[in-house]
């Protein structure tokens, strides 16, 4: 089964990173998402780019609507995310709590479906 893994930061958090301690995350996440891949654990990894990047997206009445970034005040953002396989919700949750992330961010852990399931 699938389970995506939602990586949830205090927004200012990341900010309170030295140069180093970043490095040091960056190496430990790209060598925990390797040792996923190895398993066959992991599907998809990615990290995403502050939430003021963003747009959202709306259509109403046959209209569309594009507006900038995040609209309410957040003490968390999302900050990445990965897809995972795992035998169960039990399973999903070891590999989550093992990612180097799990220092910094609150993890989301939701199992994933496919709309042609009955």
């Amino acid at each position: 089964m699938h389970y995506l893994c939602q990586f949830w930061f205090e927004t200012s958090g990341a900010k309170e990173l030295s140069k180093e301690e970043g490095e040091k995350l960056t190496k430990d996440c790209i060598a925990y998402d390797e040792g996923l891949t190895k398993s066959g654990h992991l599907l998809l990894a990615q990290a995403l780019r502050p939430p003021a990047t963003a747009k959202t997206v709306r259509v109403s009445d046959g209209k569309i609507s594009v507006t900038d970034g995040p609209f309410a005040e957040i003490k968390e953002h999302l900050g990445s995310i990965i897809l995972i396989e795992a035998a169960d919700m039990n399973e999903a949750l070891r590999i989550a709590s093992r990612s180097p992330l799990a220092r910094l961010a609150a993890i989301e852990v939701r199992p994933a479906y496919s709309i042609n399931e009955q």
